[in-house]
């Protein structure tokens, strides 16, 4: 079984979660706190495997007590949130930098028709997260892998493709953070995502890099120095000459948007002269796509598995074959600093 903890200021909220994860089967509640303050003092006191934590609450909020909990009795964090406020969101995603691992959306309603998807979906959360050993963030599990073989920095690359999903943000804010503002290239991205954050995350994702941030709208022209973001629930495509499409097309691999559709998509509009990066995520959205790239000639690269939250992503483009290159975040992006700085261009 699996001991959760739920910090939750809604005395609703916390039944209905904890009904939630007993009727699983695979949870056991070991404790439930009304603030963030009590949180922090029964994560102290029961050690429980994972800590599904709401983004707001009285006295201490859900960022201050995922600090506290990170620095006495590091544990696998899960936020929740069932309001997308500037303010709300803001603190999640810097309850992520403080150490949580992911956001999901909260269960609301059982007469919702999409309750038993959002249910199911924050029980397979939490039971991953609960394998995730931390130290204040997470340690290594394995050796750092041997170097990678020399890239030619004669290549030329015109569009970069980047998939990622659980444990993404802090990973996609050390690549894209490194990057020059004078980049030569537009850069796409599909982050997996509870609804209702992704504009929060732009806004978080801007104040970490020089570059352009921004939600990617139909029929727009792509600008080289620009990162595109997926918007909520449309695939985010690009079609040859350089103009974004959106889809709302049928979830592929679990998601939409989809990374194996924006790849594909990149490989179409670019083949050889784009690079694809997939990193940290549960599933395997991605792989096939960045498959297709490798095969159009594009350059390939997925995260290692010691520096993952959770390597399901780039573990299965790994088995496919679709990775050229497996490196830790620093290695990406020092890999993509020096593509740049050979001159890739739109």
């Amino acid at each position: 079984m699996i001991r959760v903890m739920i910090a939750e200021d809604s005395a609703s909220a916390r039944v209905l979660l904890q009904h939630v994860l007993e009727d699983d089967g695979r949870f056991e509640v070991a404790g439930a706190a009304e603030n963030g303050k009590a949180a922090v003092e029964m994560a102290e006191r029961l050690r429980p495997d994972v800590i599904l934590m709401d983004v707001y609450m009285p006295h201490v909020d859900g960022l201050e007590a995922t600090r506290q909990i990170m620095e006495k009795v590091p544990t696998p964090i899960v936020m929740t949130s069932a309001s997308f406020t500037s303010d709300e969101t803001a603190l999640t995603f810097a309850a992520l930098e403080a150490g949580a691992l992911t956001i999901v959306e909260k269960p609301m309603r059982p007469s919702d028709p999409d309750f038993p998807r959002a249910a199911g979906h924050l029980a397979l959360t939490l039971r991953m997260m609960s394998e995730v050993r931390v130290v204040r963030r997470w340690p290594r599990r394995a050796p750092a892998p041997p170097p990678a073989p020399p890239i030619a920095l004669d290549r030329r690359i015109d569009a970069l493709a980047i998939g990622v999903s659980t444990g993404g943000p802090n990973v996609l804010a050390e690549i894209l953070g490194s990057l020059p503002a004078d980049l030569g290239f537009p850069v796409f991205v599909v982050q997996h995502m509870a609804l209702g954050f992704m504009d929060g995350f732009v806004r978080w994702l801007a104040k970490k890099t020089v570059l352009k941030v921004k939600v990617a709208e139909v029929n727009e022209w792509v600008r080289r120095g620009t990162i595109y973001i997926a918007p909520d629930d449309a695939h985010l495509l690009v079609e040859p000459g350089g103009r974004i499409s959106l889809s709302g097309d049928a979830a592929e691999d679990g998601f939409r948007p989809s990374a194996s559709r924006l790849f594909r998509s990149v490989a179409a509009s670019y083949g050889g002269s784009a690079m694809g990066v997939i990193l940290t995520g549960m599933g395997h959205d991605g792989a096939s796509g960045l498959l297709a790239l490798r095969r159009a000639g594009g350059l390939t690269v997925a995260q290692d598995e010691a520096s993952c939250v959770v390597f399901g992503m780039p573990g299965e483009a790994i088995r496919l074959g679709a990775a050229e290159q497996i490196l830790p975040p620093p290695g990406i992006a020092d890999l993509i600093r020096s593509l740049a700085r050979a001159g890739g261009r739109t």
